[in-house]
């Protein structure tokens, strides 16, 4: 494809390219960002009105009965299961990818504890996304019991940190700023067989890459629903636990909407049977239900097919970038390796940031991480062949012009 006329007869022949019409995507923009937040489903809206007008103006507290709200996070999460290669009763949609780690880590720790003891290291990646991070310190400053935290990077690999003191490997399945992505099965074989278990952060693959939890023999998966989900800002994540560790703990957060029975309103917590345990407070009934609309259209797409297209897109960017914006100090940051690439291409540019904010200023919406980092999501249910070829023709205006290099692009917001 190294004509737009190319890529434009490819979308023509794209079996997804009629997803596209099932989300408001704002006109005038070429949207590269689905890696970071999703775009509108058309159906949401709607649904956010049903929910409100209806469900909760009109049936107000009747509606945890009638309208299915009690049961929602788990008739969600079976949903969203069928994405991540679990069973019906093993996902639940509930609080935030952050509570999530930290109930799943102290899960994992519990059940150590009681395997091998002597066991103290919970091993995570120096790139891995810090909300991951922050959780394994805050665990080890909470439980105050000489456990401690060892990272893998380039100078130390994931086989030669991962010895006999390992407890926990906490990884995510696709790096947020590079892009590259683990082989869970291989990762996950490793862990076991090193004594250790392994949990997964699928943020950045929930949606974007086949996933098969039960088949990689995984011990807990969390993740949100936000990015390729389309879910929409801030709506609850997800968490996934093995039915062999279900019963293995009490869950830490034991708050009344993981109980067996919620409305005894006993003096003593008793945990609900299955993934219902990792419940905790009442669900943010909105926003959870709006979760259901992104779910919908993914579920609507052959995930082998979304796969195909992801890498196609990703080919086709990196290619035209580095033939079209040759002569510029871009840098590629992610693999290209197929078995090693998630659904996001990053670049690292000197002035990255500045250059970010002049594309966005010209429609073409990615963002920027620390350091130096373009991201730009290729999100197959909504983002076309010809979509890449107009996008790098304004990364090269951009560049070649030097657009960049004003005043009001160097300014930063709270949000990059």
């Amino acid at each position: 494809m190294n004509t737009r006329q190319a890529c434009a007869a490819a979308d023509l022949q794209d079996p997804l390219a009629p997803l596209k019409h099932r989300f408001d995507l704002p006109p005038g923009v070429l949207y590269m960002d689905g890696n970071s937040l999703g775009v509108l489903p058309k159906a949401a809206a709607a649904r956010a009105a049903a929910v409100i007008g209806q469900e909760w103006g009109q049936g107000l507290i009747r509606s945890w009965n009638t309208a299915g709200w009690f049961e929602l996070p788990a008739r969600l999460g079976d949903k969203l299961g069928r994405l991540l290669g679990a069973r019906e009763g093993e996902v639940v949609v509930t609080d935030t990818t952050s509570l999530n780690i930290f109930k799943a880590l102290a899960a994992a720790l519990r059940i150590q504890e009681q395997r091998a003891p002597g066991r103290r290291v919970i091993l995570s990646e120096r790139d891995n996304f810090p909300t991951d991070l922050y959780m394994i310190q805050g665990m080890i400053d909470l439980l105050r019991q000489g456990y401690e935290m060892r990272l893998i990077d380039d100078e130390l690999p994931l086989e030669t940190a991962l010895d006999e003191s390992v407890a926990v490997v906490l990884l995510s399945h696709v790096n947020y700023r590079s892009g590259h992505m683990h082989d869970m099965a291989a990762v996950t074989a490793l862990a076991h067989a090193r004594g250790a278990l392994a949990i997964w952060d699928l943020a950045h693959a929930a949606g974007a890459v086949p996933v098969d939890l039960n088949g990689a023999e995984a011990d807990f998966a969390v993740g949100c629903t936000y990015k390729y989900l389309n879910g929409g800002p801030g709506s609850p994540a997800f968490i996934w636990v093995a039915p062999r560790h279900t019963r293995d703990f009490w869950q830490p957060l034991s708050g009344w909407w993981g109980h067996q029975r919620p409305f005894d309103m006993a003096v003593s917590y008793e945990p609900a049977g299955g993934i219902r345990r990792y419940l905790c407070g009442t669900q943010p009934i909105v926003s959870l239900s709006l979760v259901e609309c992104g779910l919908d259209v993914a579920l609507e797409a052959d995930m082998a097919e979304v796969r195909r297209k992801s890498l196609a897109l990703g080919d086709l960017f990196i290619g035209l970038v580095e033939t079209r914006c040759a002569g510029h100090p871009l840098t590629l940051v992610t693999p290209r390796e197929h078995a090693r690439r998630g659904s996001h291409v990053s670049l690292r540019h000197p002035h990255g940031f500045e250059v970010m904010q002049a594309l966005i200023a010209r429609g073409v919406i990615g963002d920027y991480r620390e350091p130096e980092v373009l991201r730009f999501g290729l999100t197959p249910l909504y983002f076309g062949y010809a979509d890449v070829w107009d996008a790098v023709e304004i990364l090269k205006e951009v560049l070649d012009s030097r657009a960049w290099d004003r005043p009001e692009f160097r300014e930063r917001a709270a949000v990059t």
